[in-house]
């Protein structure tokens, strides 16, 4: 018997109407022959609520706190969504991560699963019963509860379907599938009809939000296949699978952005070994995020070295670097922005030479200057000012043709 995994977020679940929606989409498929255990986010809203009552209460709530405020939006949708499936004839049984088992390290608001222990699940499903999961959170191995950051519940329902070697898991969100850049950007963009995990990884970590890097990572590691597909609307989505699943057709097979960036600029650093060690270290101690790095050729024993971090780490992260740049002798500390960062990616780059020339001719074509640059095995990133993002996006989707022919990962 086919067994599938489900996965509902806010927005499919943010009301009673959507929640009966859900219930009715998970009873079809019951209905077809398969097994089906559903995993559900808190409802629309929920999560930011508890966080606001958190924070009016004290300045700074203990980390296992918040997280077991937090971790009751989930309870409530599980029950109301068991509630909504028996009403309409079927067995359905509601979960908490210690009821199943899925056991996470001490990582309070961004836990990381070590394991999954399905026979609960198992037991009910042999039952005919729907098993209906609360996604987003983990128990460790004090009993304590934890949560797993934002998107979590992507992670959870992929999670599980590894450890239940489900089928499929399916992804129900408020769109229809992976694009081939974001549509409200450009309106030519086309949904994907395949792509491959790797691919998915990148843009993901790029600036896309259909799915959670996390989970995408999962699903690459034990080869689950996923399906992207809408909770409003019926119809196939994207599927994400191996690359051996897939053939190239094309060299790219999606354009993704990230924004509210600004760009730190080092100038005139002493060229040595350690130079790009000494001015970074202090902003990755303080936990900041740093992203694309260039470090510029020397000159005279000097070099400039550039990095881009979140606009709201920035003037900390400035302040930071200046101490660093002071205590190495640099010449002075830079920040402009915001910028943005903005990717092609496909797996076709490691063997189509030709599309960083592409890339930089579609943006010198159109005066966009190219700020910093990086480059991985199936992307290619540039750095741009903000304020050009949008023409960027749709130029480049233009020059690979995205809106048309056969981007990304066809069926076999």
């Amino acid at each position: 018997m086919t067994l599938i995994v489900q996965k509902y977020g806010g927005t499919s679940v943010g009301s009673i109407d959507r929640i009966k929606a859900v219930a009715r989409r998970v009873v079809r498929t019951h209905e077809a022959g398969a097994e089906v255990v559903v995993v559900v986010s808190a409802m629309a809203g929920e999560t930011d609520r508890l966080l606001r009552l958190a924070a009016q209460t004290v300045d700074r709530p203990a980390g296992r706190e918040l997280d077991q405020l937090v971790a009751t939006g989930e309870q409530v949708s599980i029950a109301l969504l068991a509630m909504a499936i028996e009403d309409r004839g079927h067995q359905a049984r509601s979960f908490l991560a210690h009821q199943v088992k899925i056991l996470t390290d001490d990582n309070f608001s961004r836990a990381r699963i070590l394991s999954i222990d399905p026979a609960a699940i198992l037991d009910r499903l042999g039952e005919r019963k729907i098993a209906v999961v609360a996604g987003f959170q983990g128990v460790d191995r004090d009993g304590d509860v934890t949560t797993l950051g934002r998107g979590g519940s992507d992670t959870t329902a992929v999670a599980l379907a590894a450890a239940l070697r489900a089928d499929v898991c399916e992804i129900y969100t408020d769109v229809d599938g992976v694009y081939t850049t974001d549509p409200h950007v450009c309106p030519a963009a086309r949904k994907l009809d395949r792509i491959s995990h790797d691919e998915m990884l990148e843009l993901a970590s790029l600036g896309a939000k259909v799915l959670h890097i996390r989970a995408v990572a999962f699903a690459k590691k034990f080869g689950v296949p996923l399906h992207v597909r809408s909770s409003f609307v019926d119809g196939p989505g994207t599927w994400i699978a191996a690359e051996e699943d897939c053939m190239e057709s094309a060299p790219i097979t999606g354009v993704t952005y990230a924004k509210d960036e600004m760009r730190l600029r080092v100038m005139g650093v002493p060229a040595t070994a350690t130079a790009a060690r000494d001015i970074i270290a202090p902003v990755s101690r303080a936990g900041l995020r740093i992203d694309v790095l260039v470090q510029g050729a020397s000159v005279e024993d000097f070099c400039d070295i550039s990095f881009t971090v979140p606009k709201a780490e920035a003037q900390q992260a400035k302040e930071l670097v200046e101490h660093a740049a002071d205590d190495l002798g640099a010449v002075g500390v830079e920040l402009d922005g915001p910028v943005a960062k903005v990717s092609v990616v496909g797996v076709g780059i490691r063997t189509h030479t030709e599309v960083p020339a592409i890339v930089f001719e579609t943006l010198a074509a159109k005066d966009i200057p190219v700020l910093m640059a990086a480059t991985g095995e199936i992307k290619i990133s540039v750095i741009i000012d903000e304020r050009r993002l949008t023409e960027a996006v749709q130029a480049l989707h233009e020059a690979f043709d995205l809106a048309h022919g056969s981007a990304g990962c066809e069926e076999l």
